[in-house]
């Protein structure tokens, strides 16, 4: 696992959204690896408090669209630079609900756009998605692919993307927009992992069906146009996911320009393969329904990350499946040190 220089950035990173999947990972990777002082922000609604293992880490629990909470952070810590995981991401609910998306995704981070202002913090590593571009017209996808989004989520995140290009050429906030594709995985030690509420995940649910936790896995549709008829999809680790941000936060220190980047792995993993890779893990049956295909469920999504490793010097280094599938299983497991045998 490729480290990083052991620094201190002039003031601290402010981390929206820390306590969650994917923040808590880059949160400890800030403060464990690259010796960031970090404060994280996070209302809890779908966060943990104890997913924030590392020592010196500062907690605030309140709401990203909470402006007192907010300018009192920036009053306090001298903040450097924001990544900004915060955001609803649960698709079907974005159509159903789409206020709340909006709401949450768009309109409450300007709370933190407008302190960075203020304050004159210049860099916004953004937590974005895929779910830009809608529809895959190639296959892999680069980040020229046009961004049609096809539901409320994928709006949402777009807007911020926009917002966040205006407020470069207005301001000078230079961002980077981190699209990921399938987020995956646990940390390499099992000590913090994947734990949402409800769960939409089909690796987490895959094994979830194997312990006996829910009864079967609904798999969506056997009959699209791959090899063996099950979607596919790009299964990017969260460790390699928080390693990119860090990256980002990097780039944008060294004077680096805005711009946009998927992070994937460049190569895809059926649902079927997904299945039996986690088989091969547990050493047990995944109890299965099969059902009719999902609107909007397109065959295949598979990111061309190479812009990330031409400006950021990214790329994912957690690419087997059997892997990705054995630290979610540690950490379900409670195997701190990243080792779990039945």
């Amino acid at each position: 696992m490729a480290g990083f220089p052991h620094r201190m950035s002039k003031g601290a990173i402010l981390v929206s959204g820390g306590a969650g999947y994917i923040g808590s990972h880059t949160v400890r990777m800030l403060a464990e690896e690259a010796g960031y002082q970090v404060v994280v922000l996070d209302n809890l609604v779908f966060g943990h408090r104890d997913a924030l293992v590392s020592e010196g880490v500062t907690f605030v629990e309140a709401d990203i669209s909470d402006e007192v909470a907010v300018e009192e952070i920036f009053s306090t810590y001298d903040i450097d630079g924001v990544v900004h995981f915060a955001a609803f991401c649960f698709v079907g609910e974005s159509v159903t609900d789409p206020l709340k998306y909006y709401a949450n995704n768009t309109a409450a981070p300007m709370t933190l756009l407008k302190a960075m202002r203020n304050h004159g913090c210049d860099k916004f590593i953004l937590s974005s998605t895929c779910a830009t571009y809608g529809d895959p017209q190639k296959i892999p996808m680069t980040e020229s692919h046009p961004q049609q989004p096809i539901n409320p989520y994928g709006h949402s995140k777009l807007m911020l993307e926009r917002i966040l290009k205006d407020c470069d050429g207005a301001y000078g906030l230079r961002s980077v927009r981190l699209r990921y594709f399938n987020a995956s995985g646990c940390s390499l030690d099992g000590l913090i992992g994947e734990d949402h509420e409800p769960e939409t995940h089909l690796i987490p649910n895959v094994l979830r069906a194997v312990k006996g936790e829910i009864g079967s896995v609904s798999v969506f549709g056997n009959d699209y146009p791959t090899a063996d008829g099950t979607c596919i999809r790009d299964y990017v680790h969260v460790v390699d996911l928080a390693r990119a941000h860090v990256s980002a936060l990097n780039y944008l220190e060294s004077g680096g320009e805005s711009f946009s980047c998927n992070l994937g792995t460049g190569k895809g993993a059926s649902v079927k393969e997904v299945i039996d890779a986690a088989e091969a893990v547990t050493g047990k049956s995944v109890p299965l329904e099969f059902g009719e295909r999902r609107e909007g469920d397109p065959p295949e999504l598979i990111a061309d990350p190479s812009l990330a490793k031409q400006l950021l010097g990214w790329e994912a280094e957690i690419t087997d499946i059997k892997k990705i599938i054995e630290t979610a299983w540690c950490w379900m497991n409670g195997a701190q040190g990243g080792k779990y045998r039945d």
